[in-house]
């Protein structure tokens, strides 16, 4: 009777397209099923030899602006999924039933789903880590935080860890300077026409970089959201100004762009109104404890402007209040609070214009405030780029988490020690994909010591 009850009930879900049933298949030595879960596609590799540990991956936040992805990513390089695989890992994760924008609420459920599911079907895991990239560190330390049961390790890769709140209110401080240092007359919030106020955007950053004070005034604004003036990330950073703000642009236009255009106007939407501020905020303060604050004093001394007067201009103009309902959404559904259930590590290039490597220190303060210190390991990378790295840094990453967890004690994180075991991996697992030329290039493991700066804004301000 209970069994023709489920098969009743597992039909009626069917018809009502609540589920769609798994289709399993060989794929080499692993076994991959494919299917949704309540209208979140997901995808799970099981190897043959499956060590008992399920890797539960949390995509990076999918613009509007472009289609969805068809690839349902299940580690950062694919070269770290073929090694995890090969090493007795399985692999799973959700699309989520939102792909695109800030899908932090439908993920939290829809990763639960589908870890309720890999019980169910393939077996209880010895061990769950929850991982993820970018957005994608958010929702994997949320997944741990609100789950401590069901999960025995973190591990987040270029994560926005400050929180929601800090990244969209760093857009709003960019936006800010350049309309009130460059008149760009930007849309910060409620965007009316988010295809034009794009394209404004990155009119003004593209003009801001073709003299020099306007390079000034740009690297002001950018310094105020941590935005490094180093981009390539096959080169070391360059030195003169003028190339320096360049690469800051070039992260404006093709990363920041999205807090000027349809994802902001999604968030809003998604959110119930405008979740940013910068009401009390002192713009001289953020600019003193910046780390690109060397860039902004040497770009208005060559172009014989005045930075007091512009700090002076920003203090005075017109500000932005939030939407406190809003703003608590975004509280809820993007605010890591550091309680680290279980050991957590991290890794950041030093160079990252999207999420900053100031999200660490960020982090490291809340995990001192709520958490255990001793939970948490922080690696760095010293490369710019966001989410570059070499699938040997991010195996050597959970090799070191690996033997947190088998050890009750982290081992050596030197990064001497850590670059020579990532070295000495397959010459496939070093490569990183090169956005300037547009190809996946080899290069050797970058492990670093790295004290990032304060992020710029975070609660309360």
């Amino acid at each position: 009777m209970v069994r023709r009850r489920l098969t009743f009930l597992v039909l009626l879900a069917i018809v009502l397209g609540l589920v769609v049933v798994p289709r399993a298949s060989a794929t080499g030595p692993a076994t991959r099923y494919e299917g949704e879960l309540e209208g979140a596609r997901y995808l799970v590799l099981v190897p043959e030899n499956w060590n008992g540990t399920l890797m539960l991956w949390s995509h990076g936040m999918y613009s509007l602006a472009y289609p969805e992805p068809e690839r349902i990513a299940l580690t950062s390089q694919p070269t770290t999924e073929s090694y995890l695989l090969e090493q007795g890992y399985a692999l799973a994760a959700s699309q989520y039933r939102t792909v695109r924008g800030w899908s932090i609420e439908e993920a939290l459920t829809d990763q639960i789903r589908l870890h309720d599911w890999f019980s169910r079907t393939v077996g209880p895991p010895r061990r769950t880590i929850a991982a993820g990239e970018s957005i994608g560190a958010i929702t994997a330390t949320l997944l741990a935080e609100r789950n401590p049961r069901r999960f025995a390790g973190l591990m987040t890769f270029c994560g926005n860890l400050a929180g929601g709140a800090a990244h969209w209110n760093s857009g709003l401080d960019l936006g800010y300077a350049l309309n009130t240092l460059l008149d760009a007359r930007l849309d910060l919030v409620r965007i009316a026409d988010p295809a034009a106020n794009a394209g404004r955007f990155t009119d003004v950053v593209r003009a801001a970089t073709a003299n020099p004070q306007g390079q000034a005034r740009l690297a002001l604004a950018n310094a105020l959201a941590e935005i490094p003036g180093w981009f390539d990330a096959t080169r070391p950073r360059p030195t003169a100004v003028a190339d320096q703000v360049f690469w800051q642009g070039v992260w404006d236009r093709f990363y920041r762009v999205s807090a000027f255009g349809v994802d902001r106007v999604a968030l809003e939407q998604r959110a119930g109104g405008n979740p940013s501020w910068n009401v009390g905020v002192d713009y001289r303060r953020i600019l003193a404890k910046a780390g690109e604050r060397p860039l902004v004093e040497r770009a208005y001394s060559e172009a014989g402007l005045d930075l007091a007067a512009d700090l002076e201009k920003l203090a005075k103009a017109p500000r932005v209040a939030p939407d406190p309902a809003a703003a608590g959404y975004l509280a809820r559904f993007g605010l890591p609070l550091g309680r680290t259930p279980v050991p957590v590590l991290t890794m950041h290039t030093v160079a990252d214009g999207t999420a900053p490597a100031a999200h660490e220190r960020a982090y490291a303060e809340r995990v001192a405030l709520a958490g255990d210190r001793d939970d948490l390991r922080q690696l760095f990378v010293n490369r710019a780029g966001h989410c570059v790295f070499t699938a040997s840094e991010e195996i050597t990453a959970l090799r070191t988490l690996e033997r947190r967890l088998n050890a009750g004690q982290w081992p050596s994180s030197a990064p001497a020690a850590l670059n020579s075991e990532a070295g000495g991996l397959a010459p496939e697992h070093q490569t990183i994909f090169d956005a300037v030329g547009e190809a996946r290039v080899t290069t050797t493991p970058a492990f670093a010591r790295h004290s990032p700066p304060p992020y710029p804004r975070v609660l309360p301000f």
